[in-house]
């Protein structure tokens, strides 16, 4: 299954209830996608991928409710923990121009507006009005960015690059840096 054929919307957190229900924990809280299609693919922490089809939705506080068919005990559900969740592109509404699927964004080489590499977006946490990337890179902090146009000035998905202007305490420590060295 190729990474643009689905896009990776969350994981299953829990098995709920008795009769094969899971809890599915969103990268996005606000996202009402897994209400809008008939179908996922699960990647289950062996690997082994499954596309299961939807036959109940509920949404709750911080997690929806889905029922998958054939999977009808907790011990089947149980057996999806720690899944992750995708869904494909076909279903989907594009996005508009100049919005991104969050899942697109991930994986994304950061670079500056000088074109020094930052790291890899890692995660995409939506935890207030705009979405945080989370770069990280071996032997540095990790760095979280707002996806505002403020500190993301461009992002080319095609060439797998995002550039990111860093809040500016972040630029007044790199500059210090190059100072001392």
């Amino acid at each position: 299954m190729s990474a643009s054929t689905c896009l990776e919307l969350g994981y299953v957190a829990r098995a709920h209830g008795l009769k094969g229900e899971v809890a599915v924990r969103s990268f996005d809280p606000a996202s009402e996608t897994l209400g809008t299609v008939d179908r996922v693919r699960l990647r289950l922490r062996s690997g082994e991928e499954r596309e299961m089809v939807v036959e109940t939705f509920r949404g709750a506080n911080k997690e929806d409710l889905l029922g998958f068919e054939g999977v009808e005990t907790r011990v089947a559900a149980e057996a999806l923990v720690g899944a992750k969740v995708l869904v494909y592109r076909e279903d989907l509404e594009p996005p508009e121009e100049g919005e991104f699927f969050q899942g697109d964004l991930v994986g994304l080489a950061a670079v500056d507006e000088q074109g020094t590499a930052l790291g890899t977006v890692e995660e995409v946490w939506a935890t207030g009005e705009v979405p945080n990337l989370v770069i990280r890179a071996k032997g540095r902090p990790e760095l979280v960015v707002p996806f505002a146009d403020e500190f993301v000035p461009s992002v080319d998905i095609a060439a797998g690059r995002i550039v990111i202007r860093p809040p500016e305490y972040l630029e007044v420590e790199g500059r210090d840096d190059g100072d001392a060295g």
